[in-house]
């Protein structure tokens, strides 16, 4: 279980930065913005590069090795916790609930399991400590201790066992809807994972239905679950008094067109057609935006390429939606704003200009090679 011969990691390095530290300061710089790059590069880095532990192949063994180290310092009177800061470096640490992890910290003494899971989470150098200290606490964890996990939470690798953590927690509702605003990447899915099993929470309902994709291709993983469980279908008609609402259906949507089975595809989304036909009415409403323009066309460009099957319709709505969307595309400030967009070299602008469908024919965007003459359409 411990890493081949030649492959295991190095030890600590002599940066003795927590990484608690350094997820807090990275966050006092921006308090309401996901890390960035999810907080790395970490302050152990140098420590896990190359080829880590091998995976146990029973994965009934995974937490074995860490848990018998915990085991190991709880039968006898402990000295303190920094006994442990190098304990779990070298072996396979699970990032995600483990219920060896768990049982050690149970059959322990709670007020001992709590110190010292706080101080493997506040005071350790490296991730494996931590994690092990984080898995602890999403078992003898309290309310106190919400401040801490959500802020290493922040640190993209431990956002499962901070979700985990925080989930079982009084009042871990509103942390888990604090964390789910600031982290992105696996870290978003592994937050929202947890939100879509508190769905009864009208506030976590609102949350999903608001803020869950980011426009981040991992959105593929939960789009369409968050459809499901928070009722999209059921919620329309508050599409047409909030934009923040429109505009994060329009990134849900497209997640859904093609997820490679990542997710749930919207040609296995019951309500496809009435989503979308309440999507582009809402839409046709705003004022227009590159990013509303970029999501916007990407769904007439799914209803454009795909069979209705794929699409989710049957062939009357698919062909009465992408009407509707090719209608908003070539409005007149609908046109200019992508124009300028494709001018400031936009990334989803210049997606389009380079891989839309050659059946997607936009009036903001020359015509690609060998359709028309390569020019900007000025009448449809």
């Amino acid at each position: 279980m411990s890493g081949t011969p030649g492959t295991a990691w190095p030890g600590p390095t002599t940066n003795k930065t927590p990484l608690f530290k350094h997820a807090l300061r990275l966050h006092r710089q921006n308090p309401d913005e996901p890390l960035w790059r999810g907080g790395r590069p970490y302050p152990d880095e140098a420590s896990h590069r190359g080829l880590g532990p091998e995976t146990p192949l029973d994965r009934h063994l995974i937490g074995i090795e860490p848990a018998s180290v915990l085991n190991a310092y709880f039968a006898r009177p402990p000295a303190h916790p920094r006994e442990l800061a190098d304990a779990f470096h070298g072996l396979y640490i699970p990032y995600h609930r483990n219920e060896h992890l768990s049982a050690a910290a149970l059959r322990a003494d709670g007020d001992l399991a709590r110190r010292t899971a706080r101080w493997l989470v506040r005071h350790g150098t490296d991730r494996c400590v931590v994690a092990v200290g984080l898995a602890m606490l999403a078992a003898v964890g309290t309310a106190e201790d919400i401040p801490l996990i959500r802020t290493i939470g922040l640190l993209e690798c431990f956002g499962a066992l901070a979700a985990d953590a925080l989930e079982r927690l009084p009042g871990g509702v509103d942390a888990l809807l604090w964390l789910g605003d600031r982290v992105t990447g696996w870290g978003r899915v592994d937050v929202v994972g947890n939100l879509c099993r508190l769905d009864d929470a009208p506030a976590v309902r609102r949350w999903l239905l608001r803020g869950a994709c980011e426009g981040h291709y991992l959105d593929r993983y939960f789009a369409g679950k968050v459809a499901t469980v928070a009722g999209l279908h059921e919620a329309l008609r508050e599409l047409a008094t909030d934009s923040v609402m429109v505009d994060h259906v329009g990134r849900l949507l497209h997640a859904m067109c093609d997820c490679l089975s990542m997710g749930m595809q919207l040609s296995h989304y019951p309500h496809t057609a009435v989503v979308l036909e309440a999507h582009v009415r809402a839409a046709s409403t705003l004022s227009p935006t590159v990013e509303r323009y970029f999501t916007n066309a990407l769904l007439a460009q799914h209803l454009t390429a795909k069979s209705p099957e794929d699409a989710g319709c049957t062939a009357e709505q698919q062909a009465a939606l992408r009407t509707s969307y090719l209608s908003l595309l070539d409005r007149d400030e609908w046109v200019r704003v992508a124009v300028e967009g494709l001018a400031a070299e936009h990334d989803g602008m210049r997606w389009l200009a380079d891989h839309r469908a050659p059946e997607l024919r936009l009036r903001a965007f020359p015509d690609p090679p060998g359709h028309g003459d390569g020019r900007p359409r000025t009448e449809q």
